[in-house]
């Protein structure tokens, strides 16, 4: 039987594994009602079926996909145990293993079985990006991405997967708010240039750093912020500083949104 996957929502980083699951001959749906054109689009050049509705898309898939904003995670969560989904849930959000555990408590309370997932890299337009899954239910969804651009992994533990990519995006990310927060500062302060000759000639690629950093997060800052408080959750349930992720969500949310 083909296998029907619901994916929840195609934003950028959402349609391209939608597409990943298409090459190994899964329905990817999706349910456009209260979406903009910008991710029709986007569901459309990925080859995903419109159903419309969210009821729809519940009642006919064995698999959903939840791959939104960090802040959305739950809400998503529970607007699908209450229309009685009793497939599996793959969480791929980035959020905190607390969080994660309070939205498979809600979807595991509405009959379906939980995955925890943590997306590590870009859209996987290409490979190079791991969807890493934990849980009892976890075996059935590295199948589907066999092969394919996406490379789905297993890692043991309660909610291990947000576990991991909380850990790896503090350092990605926090380390890019760093680097964005120094030069603001050696800006204000006037000695810019000075720092970046400095830098070139104690052999650090900082500058290079910046460069990227200042581009991703124009384009995506605001998209970071919610993540970054995750972060501190995370760091916080493990006994360590709250400040490194509550300190990047203020660099990040210094940058204004960009509507895709």
């Amino acid at each position: 039987m083909t296998m029907v996957i619901g994916l929840l929502h195609p934003g950028e980083m959402g349609a391209a594994v939608g597409a990943a699951a298409r090459l190994n001959g899964a329905r990817v749906l999706w349910a456009s009602a209260g979406r903009g054109e910008a991710t029709g689009a986007r569901a459309a050049a990925a080859g995903l079926e419109d159903v419309v509705a969210l009821g729809r898309l519940v009642a006919e898939s064995s698999l959903i996909l939840s791959i939104c904003p960090p802040a959305a995670a739950a809400d998503v969560g529970r607007a699908v145990a209450s229309l009685g989904f009793r497939g599996v849930y793959v969480d791929a959000n980035a959020v905190s293993a607390g969080t994660a555990g309070q939205v498979r408590d809600v979807v595991e309370a509405g009959g379906a079985a939980y995955v925890d997932g943590g997306i590590i890299g870009g859209p996987p337009t290409a490979p190079g990006t791991r969807l890493y899954v934990s849980g009892d239910r976890a075996q059935d969804v590295v199948p589907l991405f066999a092969g394919t651009v996406l490379d789905a992994r297993l890692v043991e533990g309660d909610c291990a997967a947000s576990a991991l990519k909380m850990a790896y995006a503090a350092w990605t990310k926090i380390s890019a708010a760093l680097v964005l927060a120094i030069e603001a500062t050696a800006r204000e302060h006037g000695v810019a240039e000075a720092l970046h000759a400095e830098w070139e000639l104690s052999g650090l690629d900082l500058a290079g750093r910046l460069a990227v950093g200042e581009r991703a997060a124009r384009s995506k800052g605001w998209r970071w912020v919610d993540e970054m408080r995750q972060i501190a959750a995370t760091f916080d349930a493990a006994g360590q500083p709250v400040g490194f992720g509550a300190a990047a969500a203020e660099v990040f949310d210094r940058y204004p949104r960009v509507e895709d």
